[in-house]
């Protein structure tokens, strides 16, 4: 199993179930997606989709949080440009994206039950919550998907 995550080199030939393929599809395009938004509508998304209240803060600190939200956008944005490479050129990498992808999201949960963030008043987070969940149940099966298949040519 190891070795379909961790291959000796990436190229083309994938391995695991063909689904798992186009269950990435969605997903990276809504990486994009998010990754693209963040970077153009800083502001919008911290305050709209995640609810920040940008405006009871002082000028330096908004300006910090929107810094801060454009970086998080760029490095959303070059992976999801990775998983594009990988879905068009190195199939093999398809299991350590998905893993990658789910690194991110599981983290991300977890870094903020550890550390929550402050929130507008009467923001409602269950939109988002439930397209990050549904993201993180494809997430799931496609990783088990892309493990899953024919077998190796080494008999791994």
């Amino acid at each position: 199993m190891l070795h379909r995550i961790f291959p000796r080199q990436f190229d083309n030939t994938y391995r695991g179930h063909w689904l798992a393929i186009w269950i990435l599809v969605p997903v990276v395009l809504l990486e994009l997606v998010i990754g693209t938004n963040s970077i153009i509508n800083t502001r919008s998304v911290a305050m709209g989709a995640d609810g920040i209240p940008l405006d009871r803060f002082g000028d330096e600190a908004a300006t910090t949080v929107i810094s801060l939200f454009v970086l998080l956008g760029f490095s959303r944005l070059l992976l999801a440009l990775l998983s594009v490479m990988a879905l068009i050129r190195y199939r093999a990498m398809i299991p350590f994206i998905y893993l990658l992808l789910l690194v991110l999201q599981l983290g991300s949960k977890a870094l903020l039950l550890w550390h929550p963030a402050i929130r507008s008043i009467g923001h409602n987070s269950a939109a988002g919550t439930t397209v990050i969940l549904v993201l993180i149940a494809m997430l799931l099966t496609g990783f088990v998907l892309s493990l899953l298949g024919e077998r190796d040519p080494e008999g791994r």
